[in-house]
């Protein structure tokens, strides 16, 4: 089972100043600042999926990449661009979802066969256009004529992609889109690209599917399936993975370990078996809510910056284990600032949010930065532990793509693989 790590530009610098909160002067983001295959002890990924509407945008607007950052991709390649160790498999596909409410793609083959010739893809999906409704008992008869005429779209283009990459002849793999709003059409749509001659099938439009939908989908697809590697875009579903395997499923991509470091109310260090709260500590001038009781006099902005800094300073005397941080005086500096914060939504009377602090108790008490081998957690100590500002969010998010690795890497395999 492979695992690809869709791009959005997401790296972070090694030589961030945490102390101090800033950048090197010399920083150049695209030179120095690294991914996370150039930070972590191990390779966290088999691949990486890039998007055209990521790096050229869409019609929702422009994408991810600086127009400087686009010609650098366009001139260097993928392989390149990204830095990737042999062995990294590199997959394009058009980013579907940034074109959902428009009633045809907005882009020709020839343009996506461009792309991904320019940039020097290993693999190449077909252009789609997804549907994102879900009736397991309806038929195309039955079914609103919208979500028939986006899957007879994404059959058409795939065709028509074929076509375009065998005529000019160049090793990218093609890789056919499948749409569908049934387990009955995924599977006719399967059916019809392997009739095409597609080898390598992408699944898209399941990110809003429950678990078991994908897998009635699967196992309805595997009775007309021959020999087509399916890929599911968008999808991770941890528990799931060996049905997937054993239903044809080869490869995924999904951002959710990533993005769950800093988009998860709860559950933003990972561990192998578990997670953990991150540390709340809010800048004073970047907290929205913290400035406006700043602007409107209920919070003296000094006071707020002292406690900021003591909090902070505590935490990492704390982890470097000074006796006078206890651990006590660390949770009674973080009730602190979290009311200081958060003020009455922490009221137990209104019946809102309860307090962090038993959540950030377990999380110091154990400290399972000081055990793990990602690469990152030696290196940054708790600094990694804080929900704070991009760089410590997105190296948590590092980390947490080498916990999913490690869960993953003997899925799929053949026991006497496991063995070795």
């Amino acid at each position: 089972m492979k695992f690809f790590f869709p791009d959005s530009q997401d790296q972070v610098s090694p030589t961030f100043d945490f102390r101090y909160e800033e950048y090197s002067p010399h920083r150049v983001r695209q030179r120095h600042d690294k991914y996370a295959h150039e930070v972590l002890a191990e390779r966290p990924y088999h691949g990486i999926l890039v998007s055209k509407a990521i790096v050229d945008g869409s019609v929702r607007g422009s994408g991810k990449y600086t127009m400087s950052q686009r010609e650098r991709l366009h001139r260097l390649g993928v392989q390149k661009y990204f830095r990737l160790p042999d062995g990294v498999t590199t997959l394009g596909d058009c980013g579907a979802f940034n074109y959902i409410d428009e009633i045809e793609p907005p882009y020709s083959v020839s343009d996506v066969v461009d792309f991904y010739e320019r940039c020097g893809f290993d693999e190449g999906v077909s252009v789609d256009h997804v549907v994102f409704h879900y009736d397991p008992a309806a038929t195309e008869s039955v079914v609103a004529s919208k979500w028939a005429e986006r899957r007879r779209i994404t059959l058409k283009y795939a065709r028509d992609f074929l076509d375009e990459v065998e005529k000019r002849d160049r090793p990218i793999v093609p890789v056919g889109a499948a749409q569908g709003w049934s387990p009955a059409s995924y599977a006719d749509s399967v059916h019809q690209l392997e009739e095409m001659g597609y080898r390598r099938i992408a699944l898209g439009g399941m990110v809003r599917r429950q678990t078991d939908d994908i897998l009635d989908c699967l196992y309805e697809i595997d009775k007309v399936r021959e020999k087509a590697e399916l890929h599911l875009l968008g999808i991770t579903r941890v528990g799931a993975i060996k049905e997937f395997a054993a239903l044809g499923v080869t490869s995924f991509d999904s951002t959710s370990p990533f993005r769950q470091s800093f988009m998860d109310d709860k559950n933003n260090y990972h561990t192998a078996d578990g997670a953990y709260m991150a540390i709340r500590v809010p800048q004073v001038d970047g907290n929205p809510s913290l400035k406006r009781k700043v602007l409107a006099g209920e919070v003296s902005q000094s006071e707020a910056k002292r406690l900021e800094r003591e909090t902070l300073r505590l935490l990492r005397a704390y982890d470097e284990g000074d006796a006078k941080a206890s651990l006590e005086k660390v949770l009674n500096v973080l009730r602190d600032y979290e009311q200081l914060v958060e003020g009455d939504k922490l009221d137990p009377n209104k019946g809102v949010k309860k307090s962090r602090i038993p959540k950030y108790e377990i999380f110091l008490q154990e400290k399972p930065w000081k055990t793990c081998n990602c690469g990152l957690c030696s290196k940054l100590g708790i600094e990694i532990a804080v929900f704070r500002g991009t760089e410590r969010n997105k190296s948590r998010g590092f980390h947490n793509l080498a916990v999913f690795a490690a869960k993953i890497q003997h899925i799929g395999r053949a026991p006497s693989q496991e063995n070795q």
